[in-house]
């Protein structure tokens, strides 16, 4: 067998893999899901969180009390599919910037989208009171930021990769340094404190508002990704593979990169910056099911939701004061992914 036929092989086998994984992530996701509903200053047993869940569905005779509701359906459920949205989001847009790009070491602060929101967030908490304007000033920027980077990196009507990728440093640059000006002027008693603390990343202020607004368009570009997984799948070959197979090569990376921007404007602009999520969870997907879009794609998902909610639990239970979320994520990425670089790198980024 040569080395070509054996790899379609591997390829092949884990691409079968795709439907039982997905079953067995989507039960372990509901697992961890009743027991983070459970955990906390107030510990509620997880028999009493699936009694007081499935009595939505099914009458039962109830044998919780009133603080546990109001603690598990006002204070925790809408922070933990938060955290559910934020990993399953980060690790697709991740995965679909990796295949693009062609290149393991990319996701979403690539294109600037995260310093983008990042500034228009701090500048909303600078000048007005109104988390409206948190929200709408954010993903303004990160919208901003793609289009600036869109127009950097245009030559001869083409956006060559390379271009892109030095147009994505020089925006984020830009607006990092202007987030730094905003710290600056910022009042050192009042503002600056609530504006670190944003930027470190949290879901402690999270309300079942906030988590409308982040899932439409969380929801509606992960949907697009999704359905793009085979264009993806052809781009992940070369410019010129793409086009001799019929696809547009310019209009479908644009179209996946706005779809990258909405998950991520969307995200940092209700729960600051959270890093490393859609660098480390696509590798650990890819070394599972492999580079096929149409199964890495669910397959990162899942892992991102699960990922990004243990990470929560730790952040809210490791320490009588909750250590922000963004802290963790770069502290356990950070050397993952050297490991994960690491063990890849002889075998190609595609994990063969």
């Amino acid at each position: 067998m040569t080395a070509k036929s054996e790899s379609d092989s591997v390829g092949l086998h884990r691409a079968g893999l795709g439907k039982p994984l997905s079953i067995a992530l989507g039960l372990v996701l509901v697992l961890v899901v009743v027991v983070s509903l459970g955990l906390g200053r107030f510990h509620i047993s997880p028999g009493k969180v699936m009694g007081l869940l499935v009595s939505h569905v099914i009458p039962l005779d109830v044998f919780w009390t009133e603080t546990d509701i109001r603690v598990v359906e006002l204070i925790r459920l809408p922070r933990i599919l938060m955290a559910v949205l934020i990993g399953a989001g980060l690790a697709v847009a991740g995965a679909s910037l990796q295949g693009i790009f062609r290149n393991p070491l990319v996701g979403p602060q690539i294109i600037g989208v995260s310093s983008g929101a990042s500034f228009g967030g701090v500048l909303a908490i600078l000048l007005f009171e109104s988390q409206v304007w948190t929200i709408g000033l954010a993903f303004v920027f990160g919208l901003a930021a793609v289009f600036i980077v869109y127009f950097m990196s245009r030559i001869d009507g083409r956006s060559p990769v390379l271009t892109l990728v030095l147009a994505g440093v020089v925006t984020s640059a830009f607006f990092s340094a202007l987030v730094s000006l905003v710290k600056y002027l910022a009042d050192p008693y009042d503002k600056l404190p609530a504006i670190v603390f944003w930027l470190m990343g949290s879901l402690a202020t999270v309300t079942h508002q906030k988590l409308l607004i982040a899932c439409v368009p969380v929801l509606l570009a992960g949907a697009a990704l999704y359905l793009m997984a085979f264009r993806i799948n052809v781009l992940s070959l070369g410019d010129e593979e793409a086009e001799a197979l019929g696809i547009r090569v310019g209009i479908n990376r644009w179209l996946v990169l706005i779809c990258v921007t909405m998950i991520s404007s969307a995200l940092v602009s209700v729960c600051g910056v959270i890093g490393w999520v859609g660098l480390v969870v696509p590798h650990i997907g890819r070394m599972v099911v492999g580079p096929d879009h149409r199964v890495l794609l669910p397959a990162s998902a899942l892992f991102g939701a699960i990922y990004l909610l243990v990470i929560d639990d730790l952040a809210r239970t490791l320490t009588p004061a909750e250590i922000p979320i963004g802290i963790i994520t770069a502290v356990i990425g950070a050397p993952v992914f050297g490991y994960l670089l690491k063990r890849t790198q002889a075998r190609g980024w595609g994990g063969a």
